[in-house]
């Protein structure tokens, strides 16, 4: 039997244990969630949640360790949650190279945790924002939210965040690959890791092209910068710290902060919704009303969108 009151209690508190249990109730999709919710809720609005995206290979969780360097020497508490879509056969999250986080592990103002989604309807957009209140409720300052997937995944992980970090290296044609995967346009600050190595002041000028030729920005709105970094020795680290803070400043002076939470909140509505929906049209199979619906398709007498009108309205009407 969960204690959630007590649980609750213990995660603002900051004990890790607690954190990470709320966590799994998350991931598990645990019937007392909606408890843990309504308790969390009063305690949330106060961490700043930065995405990390970015290609294989671009560093990303030597940025992330570095980044939580930097906010500790700040004296912030931070959380790291690494988002995988996982593997539908093992439904576990890849810890991959998360080893690297393995310098915080004893601070007792650092939490990691790495999370998969396990296929839920919604991905990310179910899953995530609920993990990122837990965090929020405990008292991080501070959350950044890496993605371990690539593609749809990314943008959807930076869709959590209110300022999105995009990451590339030299050599790895990372940027016209951003461009493709649609990342260019949810970036809100650039980072060229691994500076240091051939080709890095190309990378940087091209990316500069291609932000340059979709931009379409009125006096006032922020102009994503473009900063360099060689995370593993930590150079550029305070400047990309620098550049956030400068973002999150904009955000709250012309009200764009409040305006991201609010669409976010929607979609997590929406999300949640749809697969308490799609939990009940499930409960359907075999159901009489869906199987008459059904024969009517097959026999021509009803088209598919008069039938899932009549199913929906069963739904909603509290029939079957």
């Amino acid at each position: 039997m969960i204690d959630v009151p007590t649980l609750v209690e213990q995660a603002r508190e900051g004990r890790p244990r607690a954190v990470a249990r709320l966590i799994s109730l998350v991931e598990n999709a645990a019937p007392q969630l909606r408890e843990v919710m309504a308790a969390l809720a009063p305690h949330t609005g106060r961490a700043y949640t930065v995405g990390l995206t970015g290609s294989p290979g671009v560093g990303k969780s030597t940025s992330t360790s570095a980044l939580v360097t930097a906010y500790r020497r700040l004296g912030k508490r931070v959380a790291v949650l690494a988002v995988d879509p996982s593997s539908p056969f093992s439904g576990g999250a890849l810890l991959g190279d998360r080893v690297r986080m393995q310098d915080h592990a004893t601070d007792p103002d650092v939490f990691i945790r790495s999370m998969a989604t396990r296929g839920h309807l919604g991905g990310l957009s179910w899953a995530a924002p609920q993990a990122l209140r837990v965090l929020d409720a405990a008292g991080c300052d501070v959350i950044l939210v890496e993605t371990v997937g690539v593609g749809q995944s990314e943008v959807e992980v930076a869709a959590q965040a209110d300022t999105t970090v995009v990451l590339l290296a030299p050599g790895m044609g990372d940027g016209i690959q951003a461009a493709k995967a649609g990342i260019l346009e949810i970036g809100d600050v650039f980072v060229v890791n691994k500076a240091d190595r051939d080709g890095a002041d190309a990378t940087a000028r091209e990316l500069g092209h291609m932000l340059g030729l979709g931009e379409s920005r009125e006096p006032g709105d922020w102009r994503p910068p473009i900063l360099k970094t060689v995370a593993a020795r930590g150079e550029g680290v305070d400047e990309v710290v620098e550049a956030l803070e400068k973002h999150r400043a904009w955000l709250e002076a012309g009200g764009e902060l409040t305006l991201r939470r609010r669409r976010r909140a929607a979609e997590e509505i929406e999300a949640i919704a749809l697969a308490s929906l799609r939990s009940r049209i499930g409960d359907l199979r075999g159901d009489r009303h869906l199987d008459a619906l059904a024969e009517r398709v097959a026999a021509g007498q009803l088209d598919p969108y008069g039938a899932a009108d009549a199913l929906v309205a069963g739904l909603t009407d509290g029939g079957s």
